[in-house]
């Protein structure tokens, strides 16, 4: 369950730390989601740390939540609402328009899921097969995970919920909407496409979702978020999250929303209040040896790995699959089906170490990552919030490591100033180093443009 949905159930607004249930990514190219599939038991949670986090003080039974929905959300322990949450039900429900500012993993796919369950259980629908609610993600694995979420929340809505991106079989997404959607969940790109030809049409819309508008300027998709909107139903209730609410997102909400309710959550913490943060003074030449002990002393279950480029992402993939760790490399260039089968191995945790830029690794949402280390620090602070943000998701303990070597460090002030306070930082030593055990990274390169062909990848070396 992605952590965008936690509600953790206690009693009091001071609560301990709990672990949500781990949805796996489908690694075919399905994408219609049932909502009446039976929920997966959660794991048993890991032994972390006790640590608190502020919730509010309402309850989802608090709020005109029709039964089917509160009966989705007890079957998956929530009962308090998070502060997004709680501040953005008593507008939406009554079917005002929504800007809301929330960092990832506060909740807000729960507040926009359960608002449109709620206008599809107390209304008729005016077309046979046209979708009633949509929802513009950014990337193709948020689209899946709001998917899924839908599953779990409107368990007991027997709404049929259709995702639709791209990098797949085209063909059997375009077959799968020539049935009844109640819910459509897409990519702008490929939600278009199908528009175009008149596969998809959202004149029937009741409420529109725009997440994570502020990637949607970052990655070029602004003027196919206009079209979508621009095609919806006038009288449709529009529902807008963004990470920032800046000039342009506000000027988005603006001219595709009436009357829109502005919400913030948390503007003076810009980070999780539930990830621990250390930066470590290290030497450029020493960030693989004190890697390597870094991950052998943490022994994570799933770790996430950042860098600033492709070509070091390739390098520092290599190293730590030869040193012995199940590694694999995100990159932007990697095919979806190949993008989907790396997440679902991560999230099952047959891949421990994901090596990640930033642009391969928007829209990535996996529970239960132990630990994010920024091998290369960010020069954009905003990359730096959304990283750590990978970890210490739901409320859960977090742990997130920044590398700070001669060359990048200069990028520290930045992202201490858009932070507001001062990251606690500490000298590695030579004790905090291991030995690089594995072949050269350019020899073995270089050997193999020579024959000509890539040579199919060994086992990892057994780890010391």
């Amino acid at each position: 369950m992605t952590d965008d949905l936690a509600a953790i159930d206690e009693t009091t607004v001071e609560t301990t730390v709990q672990t949500t249930a781990e949805t796996t990514v489908q690694t075919t190219a399905e994408t219609t989601v049932e909502t009446t599939v039976e929920a997966e038991a959660p794991p048993s949670p890991p032994v972390r740390k006790a640590r608190t986090i502020s919730l509010s003080e309402s309850c989802f039974a608090d709020f005109a939540i029709p039964a089917p929905v509160l009966r989705g959300l007890d079957a998956l322990g929530f009962t308090y609402c998070t502060p997004i949450q709680a501040k953005t039900l008593p507008h939406s429900l009554q079917g005002q328009d929504i800007a809301g500012q929330a960092q990832t993993g506060t909740g807000k796919t729960a507040a926009f899921l359960v608002t449109i369950f709620k206008e599809l259980l107390e209304t008729e629908r005016s077309h046979p097969t046209a979708p009633r609610a949509v929802i513009v993600a950014p990337t193709r694995e948020l689209a899946l995970q709001i998917a899924s979420d839908a599953a779990d929340v409107g368990k007991f809505c027997h709404f049929q919920t259709v995702a639709v991106f791209g990098g797949v079989d085209w063909e059997r997404q375009a077959k799968q909407l020539e049935g009844k959607v109640d819910l459509l969940v897409g990519t702008p790109g490929r939600m278009m496409d199908y528009m175009r030809r008149k596969m998809v049409d959202l004149r029937h819309v009741q409420v529109a979702v725009l997440d994570e508008a502020d990637r949607m300027f970052d990655m070029g998709f602004v003027d196919d978020v206009r079209f979508i909107l621009g095609h919806c139903s006038q009288d449709r209730q529009t529902l807008l999250f963004s990470a920032t609410l800046g000039y342009e997102v506000m000027h988005l909400a603006k001219r595709h929303t009436r009357d829109v309710v502005e919400i913030r959550v948390d503007p003076d913490h810009v980070a999780a209040e539930s990830v621990e943060q250390e930066l470590w003074h290290v030497r450029e030449r020493d960030k693989l040896p004190f890697l390597l002990w870094l991950l052998e002393d943490a022994a994570p279950k799933r770790c996430l790995v950042f860098v600033n480029t492709k070509k070091a992402g390739e390098w520092l993939d290599f190293k730590l699959y030869h040193n012995g760790w199940e590694a694999q490399l995100m990159s932007g260039d990697v095919a979806q089906k190949k993008r989907m089968k790396i997440v679902d191995d991560f999230r099952k945790g047959s891949v421990e170490v994901l090596v990640a830029t930033d642009v391969a690794a928007r829209g990535l949402h996996v529970d239960d990552v132990e630990l994010v280390v920024n091998f290369d620090l960010p020069g954009d602070p905003e990359d730096y919030v959304h990283r750590i943000g990978r970890t210490g998701r739901a409320g859960q303990l977090g742990r997130a490591v920044s590398l700070a070597d001669e060359s990048l460090v200069e990028n520290l002030p930045a992202i201490e100033r858009y932070l507001g306070t001062k990251i606690a930082s500490q000298v590695a030593t030579s004790e905090q180093m291991l030995a690089d055990l594995g072949p050269s990274f350019g020899a073995t390169m270089r050997a193999q443009r020579s024959t000509g062909a890539k040579k199919d990848r060994p086992p990892p070396r057994r780890r010391r």
